[in-house]
């Protein structure tokens, strides 16, 4: 069961909750986020949902294998911070920057990655999607079935990192992403399952429907949220 100390204490401020258009550099997004976190823990922020898409890019978490990017040419690849292995980031995937205060959370930090997971698929469920999570996997499944066949497919995936507290980095949802560019890599570890998105799944979902069903599932998974500026 969801810890619900997770969501906003009645004297916490609603989430700030931010959309950048076009896309965003992984650098500067970096910098940005580390900094709001930053000024979150030292009681200068407050907390920030923040919504972007990146250029083609890859990055490589803290668990990273050197064999897992398997064609380094085809596109940037950036390290990271946060936990996990290999991932893609670009056009048509929203990914959404989490700088939320455990502290004021409940510092629970299974709670906290079982929340992200709920969030998600709270937000497909719009969609009728089922999202599912699998033990020994990270991120979001769905189960494709057809004559014959049946498989699962990731559709989020999900990578934080913890500072005094204060979470940042986050989660991805693919929408409508170039999926050919996740054959560079090895998506998280997993060879012996896909990737898919939402419309490949036959959704005609456009970005601004898919930041409306992340936005409703978050207030019920955390609380409710405010409009803001992405940050500088």
């Amino acid at each position: 069961m969801l810890d619900r100390s997770l969501n906003s204490p009645p004297d916490l401020p609603d989430v700030e909750w931010a959309v950048s258009p076009g896309l965003i550099d992984y650098p500067v997004a970096v910098a940005a986020m580390e900094a709001r976190a930053k000024a979150i823990a030292d009681g200068g922020a407050g907390e920030l949902i923040w919504l972007l898409e990146h250029p083609a890019l890859y990055t490589s978490g803290v668990s990273a294998k050197p064999s897992d990017l398997l064609d380094p040419n085809r596109l940037p690849v950036f390290e990271s911070g946060r936990g996990g292995q290999f991932t893609y980031h670009g056009p048509g995937q929203r990914v959404a920057y989490v700088m939320l205060d455990l502290t004021k959370r409940g510092r629970d930090v299974r709670a906290f990655v079982a929340a992200l997971e709920a969030w998600i698929i709270g937000a497909l469920g719009r969609f009728a999607v089922e999202g599912q999570i699998r033990d020994g996997r990270v991120g979001v499944w769905v189960e494709r079935k057809g004559v014959g066949w049946s498989r699962e497919d990731k559709i989020a995936a999900i990578g934080v990192k913890l500072r005094r507290w204060v979470s940042f980095h986050g989660v991805s949802l693919n929408v409508e992403p170039d999926l050919a560019d996740f054959a560079g890599i090895v998506p998280c570890g997993q060879t012996e399952h896909g990737v898919t998105s939402l419309v490949d799944l036959g959704l005609p979902v456009t970005m601004d429907e898919a930041d409306a069903a992340l936005r409703a599932s978050f207030e019920t998974i955390f609380g409710p949220t405010q409009d803001a500026s992405p940050p500088a």
